[in-house]
């Protein structure tokens, strides 16, 4: 199986507790508005506005942060208020409208910024005993000043996985995905599983297929709202395919002549696709 590691940014992408300004260029901002970037609106594929803080356009942010650097460039983001008006010539747009319109460096991190909004929305409060959380100083974190836990960021990890029998591959439609797509099946770690225990059962419990010999391929972050994806590939071993009818809507086996339409080239269950793609025209 053909290994890719696709979604590693070029340069590493550090995290400090304040950026050194004197190593760094201009801040890069990134502003939300309700899950959405606020964006220049120049034609069709609309660039993100990260080089803008709130006060240059007058507006007061309700929350605001460092969330790392790269290139020796230091990334904040923003939370912009509800009733906020998108100044002339700019737009708030959904991330998921920007596949492809942006750098993938870019969109990594435009991804890192929506996960700490939403941890910030998220964990205001103790979950043990609902004073209002502090941020730490020495680290990417919030503590609670009465009973003193600790919540970090919140990644929650996914597996996605290609299903191989001989020259087809198993895909499934979710009810939920654009008219006539189709891809490979993927769902969440349970608590006390291993990786491998959750591919095997996420399979077993959306096709009834039964599945051996399973290889790491890569991983993922997306940021939908919080998931690492790590994708696998795996060989069947047996069974008939029957859907759950709950996450699932349809499923079959396709061979590379008669695909499906597919996921967009950006995300690792199009990587896992197009791996088998590449070894069926062998």
């Amino acid at each position: 199986m053909k290994k890719e590691y696709p979604f590693a940014m070029k340069t590493p992408f550090m995290v400090t507790r304040e950026p050194n300004t004197a190593n760094l260029t201009p801040a890069s901002w990134f502003l939300f508005r309700d899950n959405k970037l606020l964006t220049r609106t120049i034609h069709a594929d609309a660039s993100p506005i990260y080089t803008t803080t709130p006060k240059q356009l007058g507006i007061q942010p309700t929350f605001s942060r460092y969330i790392g650097s790269n290139r020796n460039t230091a990334y904040f983001v923003a939370e912009l208020p509800l009733s906020t008006i998108a100044p002339q010539g700019m737009e708030f747009r959904s991330i998921r409208s920007m596949f492809g319109s942006v750098d993938d460096d870019l969109f990594t991190i435009i991804g890192r910024a929506i996960q700490i909004l939403h941890w910030n929305s998220e964990h205001k409060f103790c979950g043990k005993c609902g004073m209002v959380m502090e941020d730490k100083n020495n680290e990417f974190a919030k503590q609670c000043p009465s009973c003193g836990l600790i919540s970090y960021p919140r990644i929650s990890p996914a597996v996605i996985m290609s299903v191989i029998r001989d020259k087809h591959i198993l895909l499934a439609r979710s009810p939920h995905f654009p008219k006539d797509m189709y891809s490979t099946l993927a769902g969440f770690v349970e608590p006390g599983e291993t990786l491998e225990e959750a591919v095997k059962r996420e399979i077993f419990e959306e096709s009834s297929i039964e599945v051996d010999t399973i290889e790491y391929v890569a991983s993922q972050p997306w940021p939908f709202p919080h998931s690492l994806m790590i994708g696998f590939a795996t060989t069947y071993t047996g069974g008939k395919i029957r859907i759950d009818n709950k996450e699932i809507e349809d499923a079959g086996w396709f061979t590379l002549h008669n695909l499906p339409k597919l996921p967009s080239k950006i995300s690792i269950a199009r990587l896992l696709i197009d791996n088998f793609i590449e070894n069926s025209s062998k």
